[in-house]
């Protein structure tokens, strides 16, 4: 045994009481604390949605739709409430309405995957009709907590119905649309910013031209809070 081949045996004896070397891989891709927290948090604001009792729109459809993307974003978008084609697929923002949506993100960089999506209603409304002040008060209670799990920097709110129980009544998104406004819920603030629902501009057209001036708010926000994305 040569002196280089004698110096690497007494270092790994002087260390073989510290180490313990394994052939079994590290799986980096674990989930930290935060993230099963989350995803508990979730899932039990579910449950409690999905036992709520005299309710008529648990009733008619007694299909949860619920969230999607990504739970750990800072970007947050509330809708109205489900349709159709939310309640097929279980997610919220599907069919045309969805692919307007992405296609909104994706005009600043954004994708689905990069936010965290939800509603104000988690259940479809019969007819499509309004939902009434008691509906949309009683699932106020349930966004409101989910707001809080997510714990977003920029909530986004989509459509009027989202906009009249999270701001205020008698107020027009046209006047109210594109305007940075603090929210408070429980003593916390939340930065927000209200803008159309994509179905009304599939209705509407032309006034997607707002809805961009909204989105490139929406954009020099998130690079000022330095939101990664």
């Amino acid at each position: 045994m040569n002196k280089k081949q004698l110096l690497n045996e007494e270092f790994l004896k002087s260390i073989e009481s510290k180490y313990i070397f394994s052939n079994i891989p590290i799986n980096r891709l674990k989930s930290c604390p935060e993230d099963v927290d989350i995803k508990s948090q979730l899932e039990n604001l579910r449950n409690k949605i999905k036992l709520v009792e005299n309710c008529d729109l648990r009733n008619y459809s007694n299909k949860i739709v619920f969230g999607d993307g990504n739970f750990n974003s800072k970007i947050m978008i509330v809708g109205d409430g489900p349709d159709e084609e939310d309640v097929k697929i279980g997610k919220p923002f599907m069919g045309e309405v969805g692919s307007l949506l992405d296609r909104m993100l994706s005009a600043i960089n954004l994708k689905r995957e990069s936010v965290y999506i939800t509603n104000l209603l988690n259940y479809i409304t019969p007819d499509d009709r309004k939902p009434t002040s008691a509906e949309i008060n009683r699932y106020l209670e349930f966004l409101i907590e989910h707001i809080f799990i997510i714990n977003p920097k920029i909530l986004v709110i989509v459509g009027s119905t989202a906009m009249e129980a999270l701001v205020g009544k008698n107020i027009k998104i046209s006047r109210e649309r594109g305007q940075w406004k603090e929210l408070l819920f429980k003593n916390k603030t939340f930065l927000s910013i209200i803008t159309f629902h994509p179905s009304y501009l599939l209705r509407q057209p032309e006034q997607k031209k707002y809805s961009w001036e909204d989105l490139k708010k929406i954009k020099q926000k998130s690079q000022d809070l330095k939101i990664k994305i």
